[in-house]
């Protein structure tokens, strides 16, 4: 047996035991807390806001276990293995990619695994038609097999998504990598990323929903169209529109959700510039998710487009909620020069432009905290919060067209756990 086998089974036993305990320990804490589950979460909701942590791990409990491809049967693979001994070697070489796999575990609100989570979630606040065949049901967790394989498809995509987006542009001079770990990074990121996305199309079209695959289909359309919005540095890092004086309406994101965004109405205007593009780049994915779980579900159409805006909606109000984390009191660092107080900001005072002009290299040459202190000065917070609202509203309006279910309250209870 060659030494780099018996690294990777050693490895694969030393995840296979680490996962083991995690299960007990899991179990463990199920058999205490589930109790009369729909008490619990009623009066969750009434008495005080939800913490993160606990509103995701309670809605993990309904749908049976979490629904990410982290799992026992994708970390035992080979490919998955192989992956992680590869990473070890881009330690202290600072690729992107070392970024993405630590957000693939990291238990905060930009934690990218409870996408499928909502996906069940809905699916079962929803319930299916009285036609679907038993086999096709998970009695216990309440939801079809097929939405479950849908929900992990979604995660997949998305992940295959943030892979690819940790690629790197070298220069044709060996300077810019003298250690070959940028390129080194980039096929692990190339190759990573197009096997999740692979294997999402092969499980997609076992699900043999002709329908299902277009609408799916372009969301990752959508996604590939976000990274080409707007103005970019030299390593493909976006930067915001300039602003326009005269600010238009935008109001193509109630139309048909198969038909591509129409970008240039929307670049300059603070607020559509940053609802298309995290629509393209997030809201698109997870609305289609849950609107493709409902379609599986057998409802009708009227109740699958409220899927879809209901999965927009929350992945905008989440969105909201993360760009406001950089501007929290002693933060320090870097941010997305396309978040929304960013913008709002720049559309507050233009004059600011002049400081993102100087990111058309690099965005590391943009004076954040110059920036920082003009966002925490002005109205952009207070905009991002109304935003963040809005968005939160709606998704919850929709909810409120559902059953009463223990499913419905733990989706209250994450988008109240990404309040004030």
């Amino acid at each position: 047996m060659s030494f780099s086998k018996l690294t990777v089974r050693l490895g694969r036993r030393n995840i296979f035991a680490s996962a083991s305990l995690l299960t007990r320990n899991t179990l463990d804490q199920q058999s205490r807390y589930i109790t009369n589950s729909d008490v619990r979460f009623a009066k969750l909701a009434q008495e005080k806001k939800p913490d993160w942590n606990r509103a995701v791990s309670e809605a993990e409990k309904i749908v049976g276990y979490p629904t990410s491809f982290l799992s026992l049967r994708w970390l035992l693979s080979d490919e998955i293995a192989n992956v992680a001994l590869h990473l070890r070697k881009l330690v202290g070489s600072n690729h992107p990619l070392l970024k993405t796999a630590k957000g693939l575990i990291y238990s905060g609100k930009n934690n990218m695994q409870a996408w499928g989570l909502i996906v069940l979630l809905i699916s079962k606040a929803a319930g299916h038609s009285s036609d679907i065949p038993d086999m096709e049901q998970d009695k216990a967790a309440g939801v079809l097999h097929s939405q479950r394989a849908l929900a992990e498809v979604a995660e997949m995509i998305r992940t295959s998504h943030l892979v690819h987006k940790g690629l790197v542009n070298l220069q044709n001079d060996a300077s810019s990598d003298p250690t070959g770990d940028m390129m080194f990074g980039n096929k692990i990121a190339l190759l990573s990323g197009d096997y999740l996305l692979s294997n999402s199309c092969a499980e997609l079209a076992n699900l043999r929903n002709q329908d299902l695959v277009e609408l799916m289909s372009s969301a990752v359309r959508d996604l590939a169209e976000a990274e080409f919005v707007g103005p970019r540095d030299k390593q493909n890092s976006p930067l915001p529109a300039r602003p326009k004086p005269d600010l238009v309406e935008y109001k193509q994101f109630t139309d048909n959700t198969l038909e591509p965004l129409v970008v240039s109405e929307a670049l300059g205007n603070a607020r559509a510039e940053w609802t298309l593009r995290h629509v393209l780049n997030a809201g698109s994915l997870l609305g289609k998710s849950c609107q493709g779980a409902l379609k599986l579900a057998g409802h009708p159409e009227a109740l699958q487009e409220k899927g879809y805006l209901f999965g927009k909606h929350l992945a905008l109000a989440w969105q909201a909620c993360l760009d406001r984390e950089p501007f929290i009191l002693g933060s320090t660092g870097q941010f997305s020069l396309i978040s929304a107080p960013v913008l709002f900001t720049l559309q507050h005072d233009p004059s600011l432009y002049e400081l993102i002009e100087k990111g058309q290299d690099s965005v590391n040459d943009v004076d954040y905290d110059a920036i920082r202190n003009a966002v925490i000065e002005g109205p952009g917070l207070e905009m991002t919060k109304t935003l963040q609202r809005e968005h939160s509203k709606a998704a919850l309006e929709v909810l409120n067209e559902l059953p009463p279910s223990d499913a419905r309250t733990a989706l209250e209870n994450i988008i109240a756990a990404m309040q004030d």
